[in-house]
């Protein structure tokens, strides 16, 4: 009876090791230091249903404003390419998210140049972080822009399927003021890889970004969706 006790409560950690690496939500220690502040971060869900972490100025509310300054995302901290991530597919993958990210949000105020900023204009800043970790749960290895590689459930051969994350900080300041009204940190999940040497491509992670789009388009504010 001992060696089936003791192999269950060894599935049982593994079980429990393997539940904490699929997290929605961007814990704090994944926290890139981009933000202007990180206080006051609440669990929430975007328009589309999808875990985030956000704080909401109190007073905020978008129908004061009429335009929009879209400072262009970028990675923080800067990427090193490597064998499964190279500099083609970062370089793809900045500038979709570019892109979609710009043509959602101008289709909720108007886009405007900084020189063109007003007393009614909001100012969006925004970069794509994360941290990459092995198999065997987070243990970080490097900085990079993309959170690959948590292993999620074991597969026949004994390899784990991995899962392609992208991580995003992004805020909206006053122009005039120059105060935050609104600060989110979240993560998506793009597609599952079958081991820890697939290469990554921009395609793999065109989910994620077609998901921040969406909640762009959606957004408003409330306690539970964004």
């Amino acid at each position: 009876m001992k060696p089936i006790r003791t192999l269950f409560t060894l599935a049982l950690a593994a079980g429990v090791a393997l539940s904490g690496c699929t997290s929605k939500t961007v814990s704090q220690n994944q926290y890139s230091g981009f933000l202007s502040s990180y206080d006051g971060l609440e669990k929430t869900r975007s328009a589309s249903g999808v875990p985030v972490m956000r704080w909401v100025d109190p007073g905020f509310d978008l129908t004061h404003y009429d335009s929009l300054v879209v400072q262009p995302l970028n990675f923080y901290p800067q990427p090193k390419p490597d064998a499964r991530v190279d500099q083609q597919t970062l370089n793809a993958v900045l500038a979709q998210a570019n892109q979609q990210m710009a043509s959602a949000l101008g289709q909720r105020l108007a886009l405007v140049r900084p020189e063109q900023a007003g007393p009614r204009t909001l100012i969006f800043r925004g970069a794509i972080t994360g941290v990459a970790a092995e198999n065997q749960g987070l243990r970080p290895y490097e900085i990079l822009p993309i959170a690959l590689v948590l292993g999620s459930a074991m597969v026949a051969t004994g390899e784990r399927d991995q899962n392609t994350e992208l991580f995003l900080e992004g805020e909206l300041v006053e122009n005039t003021s120059g105060k935050s009204v609104l600060r989110l940190v979240r993560k998506g999940f793009g597609k599952t890889l079958s081991n820890n040497s697939q290469k990554v491509t921009a395609a793999d992670l065109a989910p994620v970004i077609d998901q921040l789009t969406k909640d762009a388009l959606q957004f408003h504010v409330s306690k539970t969706a964004q």
